[in-house]
């Protein structure tokens, strides 16, 4: 048997996240992919607890060499499995402390964290983690929802939809660099909307992105952003339902895969410290079409690492 991880067919071997090992030793590793399967914050479906072990298993499918960006980047990078953090599904706040503990020592070691969600709460602990080590970060942030709000569940300051206003009030994040990319859908009132841009945050509706096209839309992420670190958060409900059925609030009317795609590519260049890609949720993954596509962003978000 060749010693290629890649020769194997999909459908055998231990599902780590494209084939890498699983270890927690970092001095093998330049980036570490790890799993939250949290979803005890989620307002509408739940299941995504089930979206790491679920992309993981599709990232069999990867063959290791991006032919749009010309690199494979597991031979570029020495890329691990970390495994997940041992969440605690009753209490967001310890989830978050359990999350910060694990990853901040990463961080600060140096090491890249991809992590794979899970709900989009987790966003903030990984932020914590990072602007430790990074001071304010910039964000560029891909989504159907702001996730700005006060508070989603009556005087509850933390669920997966205020992380990122909770980050702009720690300080984790430079409001003038958070640019959000595919907002869309019917909400309350015009308040939400307006708030985003009261936090001085660039709110890009998904209108707006798909009117401009991504070569557009990235060069103003980029006149914003310039060579800082930069955070980059996927909830994977950017993507339209048609093409991202598995997810715990779905939106009509989003991204195509190969608009995302696109939209990934063009981070080469970006300084780029950390990732996540959150709410996958397989219970309603029709034909496993959401994880395919949340590895395969995985993959591209690895290729621009490689190529930075």
């Amino acid at each position: 048997m060749s010693d290629s991880p890649f020769a194997q067919q999909p459908y055998q071997g231990i599902a780590t996240f494209g084939r890498r090992p699983h270890t927690r030793d970092l001095s093998q590793a330049d980036v570490a992919i790890v799993g939250v399967p949290y979803d005890g914050a989620t307002s509408y479906r739940s299941g995504t607890r089930f979206g790491p072990r679920a992309i993981r298993e599709q990232s069999l499918l990867l063959w290791g060499y991006n032919n749009a960006l010309e690199v494979a980047p597991f031979e570029a990078l020495r890329v691990i499995d970390y495994g997940d953090v041992d969440v605690v599904p009753v209490d967001v706040q310890a989830t978050h402390r359990a999350i910060e503990r694990e990853v901040a020592p990463l961080v600060a070691a140096g090491v890249k964290v991809v992590t794979l969600g899970g709900d989009h709460s987790i966003s903030l602990p990984l932020l914590r983690a990072h602007a430790a080590k990074y001071g304010p970060l910039a964000l560029i942030h891909f989504d159907a929802h702001p996730d700005t709000w006060n508070t989603e569940f009556g005087d509850q300051r933390y669920s997966h939809g205020t992380p990122f206003r909770r980050a702009i009030e720690e300080g984790l994040i430079d409001p003038a660099a958070y640019v959000q990319i595919g907002i869309r859908g019917p909400t309350a009132g015009p308040q939400d909307y307006i708030d985003v841009r009261e936090l001085g945050i660039r709110m890009m509706t998904l209108d707006e992105a798909v009117e401009r096209g991504p070569v557009a839309v990235l060069d103003e992420v980029r006149s914003r952003v310039g060579a800082r670190p930069v955070y980059v958060t996927l909830d994977i409900d950017a993507v339209d339902p048609a093409f991202a059925p598995g997810t715990g609030t779905p939106e009509v009317g989003g991204f195509t895969s190969r608009e995302l795609l696109q939209l990934l590519r063009g981070l080469r260049g970006f300084n780029v410290v950390g990732a996540d890609v959150v709410e996958v949720s397989p219970p309603y993954d029709h034909g496993n079409i959401t994880a395919i596509l949340a590895a395969n962003a995985v993959f591209e978000l690895l290729s621009v690492l490689a190529l930075k």
